[in-house]
């Protein structure tokens, strides 16, 4: 990276409020890390401190009104967090460059259907028959789409990916390394002393726009389909289970896990290490925090969960303040029982 602190305020659109618009600037970073020829952001409250500390040469913020050191210029944006992002994406390192073409280290089947010469099939991957994969769509080295899936257009599906039979990716769909998509759901029935598989025969399908984080497994339905709605965002290593239902534009954090059959609503958080219990329903808009419990189903939108068993905000708050408390109160129960054992 090598600009100058103008050049940045144009990229941004920002205004330059304060600093040399000639001073060169080579890096980026935090405000606790970067250097005096460095850029940063203040896009957060919780960063208040750090921002009044920083060695930065210039600082992207909301407002003119922040506190921070003499000689940090200051460039003023609507929203910190995705200027910032508009610097990285121009001087941070590149995502490769789209070559269309099939590797001849590849397999692609005969019937398999590929959009054109518009597809690039990476070393080692696996393309079956039946499969389809839209215009614009990359397939990672060492990925597997299975006979009959469908890939949408425009996909970057990367490597050592499984997507498996008959399951079908929306467009623009972006799967990190590791993911597998469509592998069975974990159904058993107990008879006569064994736990007998059921046949999971269902597909998966991922709507348009989803991101989906590295080792990730997403299971086929028993029967029909385990959806994942269109804009939903996932993290690293989230298990959703058979036949579930995730909702539009639904955050869900690592090593959250979904048992199967659960239905979860629209704009949906499930902060990092939720367990949701099967067959459950959530509603539209519910935010549930790190390692929320949800064992049973949530019928009003727009609530706010913490805890095990999941409680409203307010009320698991009150239960945390209470235990704290416990140690006080047996104090005090003791010292009674001694006076009254006199």
């Amino acid at each position: 990276m090598k600009t100058t602190i103008g050049d940045i305020a144009k990229l941004v659109g920002g205004e330059l409020l304060r600093g040399d618009a000639g001073k060169e600037i080579c890096s980026f970073g935090s405000l606790d890390q970067v250097a005096d020829d460095g850029v940063s952001f203040f896009g957060n409250a919780k960063y208040r401190e750090q921002l009044e500390a920083t060695s930065a040469g210039v600082v992207l913020v909301p407002s003119s009104g922040e506190t921070v050191p003499e000689g940090v210029a200051l460039i003023q944006v609507e929203n910190p967090i995705m200027a910032f992002d508009a610097i990285i994406r121009e001087h941070g390192v590149k995502p490769p460059v789209f070559v269309a073409g099939v590797s001849e280290a590849a397999f692609v089947h005969a019937e398999a259907l590929l959009d054109g010469s518009e597809v690039s099939v990476q070393p080692n991957a696996t393309v079956a028959a039946k499969a389809r994969v839209g215009k614009g769509s990359r397939i990672g080295a060492g990925t597997v789409i299975a006979e009959g899936a469908v890939i949408g257009e425009d996909c970057e599906i990367g490597p050592n990916v499984t997507v498996r039979e008959g399951c079908i990716i929306g467009d623009r769909v972006i799967i990190h390394p590791g993911v597998v998509i469509g592998g069975d759901g974990f159904g058993f029935e107990f008879v006569e002393g064994r736990h007998q598989k059921i046949e999971q025969l269902g597909i998966v399908r991922v709507e348009s726009d989803v991101e989906i984080g590295s080792s990730t497994t997403i299971d086929r339905a028993r029967f029909g389909e385990t959806v994942i709605g269109e804009g939903t965002k996932i993290d690293n290593q989230v298990q959703i289970g058979h036949n579930c239902i995730i909702g539009k534009h639904c955050i869900i954090v690592a090593q959250t896990g979904i048992s199967g059959s659960t239905r979860i609503g629209n704009y949906v958080t499930l902060a990092a290490q939720c367990g949701i219990a099967g067959h459950l329903e959530i509603a539209d808009q519910t935010t549930c925090g790190g390692r929320t419990g949800v064992i049973q189903s949530i019928t009003e939108p727009g609530g706010t969960y913490f805890g095990y068993p999941a409680k409203p905000l307010k009320e698991n708050r009150r239960e945390s303040m209470r235990i704290k408390q416990l140690g006080a109160l047996m104090k005090r129960v003791k010292a009674l029982e001694a006076k009254l054992g006199e």
